[in-house]
């Protein structure tokens, strides 16, 4: 199939997903063309049948701000009328959804009928598309699509209770590379961050308010105090100036190493001893897969779909949001039992590789695309 997959290129999980699953569907033998208005961090590298599209929008004194969506639409309809694109993937329903179904009724009849599929990853329901500017808008896209998709269960049902949609929503989850997310460290050396053996806990994100990560840093405060550790901060936003304060304030700024951005978290991951979630909301928690690939047991907050990826006292624990009192003591626990923490990792890996694995996601997606060309 010809394949055209929308997302934002930033450090978050819908454009971690689309790029992702482009290079699957590639190395499956599909052509895939991916669009967004930078290269996605996790498209790095060549890959055959796999093609970036970047939108660029020109400058023109009469626009007070740049239109890219309407460059989005114009550049899937350049592409769809040049490839004859058979489906347009996009992720994240505002605006991609609407920029798809302009591109729909502009391309040519030669094209036949573009199809039209919508994975919603959370923020676009819970906060963008609720939003009253945008309400309508997101609920267009959504019963104009030919198939939409969620990230879990969860956000299926927080999809249509906001929107009020009684269509058919196909769950489809995150999936993980867990031949490249692998327990063994490789460029990581653990004594660079914890040179005298102590232990290691890990929190990626994008330090969005969602994310509280002061919450992070608090919980691995109350776990320093009853046991030597290192925190590892991976990641940049608006709540990391917060983030120091708050270590600075419990004097554990000396112990917490921020490393901003990293593309390649797959190196840094099998170091941690732990991983700490402690969102207020996730619709999936892809972090947290990954850490899981790793084999690292996650401690995260009971919220949205982390109840569908983390089992507790299998694989991690869950507290309840803003409780980083029963995250630290759940993280001493394990901390304090070496061979129950090991045991929990394994499990979190073979989770990973038995119900996450792209062999098991991939060809979900794929009996959508296929469906959704023979509907008339």
């Amino acid at each position: 199939m010809r394949i055209g997959i929308a997302c934002y290129p930033t450090h978050g999980g819908s454009g971690v997903v689309a790029s992702e699953l482009g290079i699957d569907l590639a190395k499956r033998g599909h052509e895939v063309h991916v669009f967004s208005y930078a290269l996605p961090f996790r498209l790095r590298g060549f890959y055959e049948n796999l093609f970036f599209h970047e939108i660029d929008v020109g400058s023109y004194p009469l626009f007070k701000y740049p239109p890219w969506t309407l460059a989005a639409a114009c550049k899937m309809i350049e592409v769809a009328d040049a490839v004859k694109l058979d489906v347009l993937h996009v992720h994240y329903a505002v605006p991609w959804a609407v920029c798809a179904h302009l591109a729909r009724e502009v391309v040519s009849e030669s094209c036949g009928k573009l199809k039209i599929v919508t994975t919603l990853h959370g923020t676009d329901i819970t906060l963008v598309g609720a939003e009253p500017t945008f309400f309508k808008m997101t609920k267009f896209g959504i019963e104009r699509s030919d198939a939409v998709t969620t990230v879990s269960n969860y956000l299926a049902g927080e999809t249509k209770n906001t929107f009020g949609v009684t269509r058919q929503i196909d769950i489809v989850y995150n999936s993980v590379d867990h031949e490249r997310f692998l327990p063994q460290p490789r460029r990581c050396c653990r004594k660079h961050f914890a040179p005298d053996g102590e232990k290691v806990l890990m929190h990626i994100s994008n330090f969005r308010p969602v994310k509280n990560v002061t919450d992070v840093v608090r919980t691995f405060a109350l776990v320093r105090k009853a046991t030597p550790a290192k925190l590892i901060m991976v990641g940049e936003g608006p709540d990391l100036p917060a983030a120091r304060e708050v270590a600075r304030e419990l004097g554990v700024e000396k112990d917490t190493h921020f490393l901003g951005n990293q593309d390649s978290v797959e190196e840094l991951l099998p170091c941690a001893d732990l991983f700490l979630l402690p969102s207020q909301y996730e619709s999936f928690g892809l972090a947290a897969l990954e850490a899981m690939s790793c084999g690292v047991p996650v401690i995260a907050t009971e919220t949205g779909g982390l109840g569908e990826v983390v089992c507790p006292g299998e694989d991690g624990w869950l507290c309840r949001v803003g409780d980083y009192e029963c995250m630290a003591a759940r993280a001493m626990d394990v901390l304090a039992d070496e061979p129950r923490r090991k045991e929990m990792g394994r499990a979190a890996r073979r989770k990973a590789e038995l119900k996450f694995s792209p062999g098991i996601i991939v060809p979900q997606y794929e009996n959508i695309y296929r469906r959704v060309l023979n509907q008339k």
